[in-house]
């Protein structure tokens, strides 16, 4: 079983937050987006189908104007789901 969640921190150039966030929920695969204080300006949750699938939403993602920067963390196949 394969990569099915992740989690996308993204900087934002300063004032564009908003901007940002209603781009990425255009996405379809974006599950949830947060505006969040801190090191980045927004958390956003993806569901793929795998690596290949992931890599094709982040692409997706880093083509939004006035986004800075982003660091993915792919979360681990849950063991206990059946």
């Amino acid at each position: 079983m394969g990569i099915k969640v992740a989690f996308v921190m993204i900087n934002t150039q300063i004032g564009e937050e908003q901007t940002v966030l209603n781009s990425i929920k255009k996405i379809p695969e974006v599950k949830e987006v947060h505006l969040v204080f801190g090191v980045y300006d927004l958390v956003v949750k993806v569901e793929c189908k795998g690596t290949d699938d992931l890599k094709r939403i982040i692409l997706d993602i880093r083509t939004i104007k006035d986004l800075q920067a982003t660091v993915t963390i792919a979360a681990l196949p849950d063991h206990n789901s059946s």
